[in-house]
């Protein structure tokens, strides 16, 4: 049974930076790529950035590709590295897990945490 849970999230004023992590259990063998999410206020959730393993290759939506950074500091923990952030960024972000290094659309999620970005 896997579990996902997210932490980190909070309020930062603009130009900020936060950090979230995400912790796995139950992930057991295997490659499970991780993925981050995110839906904003009014939107449908939005893919953020994946990576495959730890030190492996990862890819984040161009978008936001010069200000967020994702890594995996062990195989359970998935880490966000946000900087610059800005009000659009408000959003839950989501942690996501797949068995596979060939596709990343999540089969697991956490239930989110909330970052809020205001002065």
């Amino acid at each position: 049974q896997v579990k996902l849970v997210e932490s980190g999230g909070g309020l930062v004023q603009p130009g900020g930076s936060l950090t979230l992590s995400c912790a796995a259990s139950g992930l057991g063998a295997g490659n499970y790529v991780m993925t981050w999410y995110r839906q904003r206020p009014g939107k449908a959730r939005e893919f953020v950035a994946l990576i495959l393993s730890v030190g492996g290759k990862s890819q984040t939506t161009g978008s936001l590709k010069d200000r967020f950074h994702i890594s995996r500091d062990s195989p359970d923990n998935l880490i966000l590295q946000m900087n610059s952030l800005k009000p659009e960024d408000t959003a839950v972000y989501y942690c996501g897990a797949r068995h596979s290094e060939f596709d990343y659309v999540p089969e697991h999620w956490g239930q989110g945490t909330q970052v809020t970005v205001s002065s």
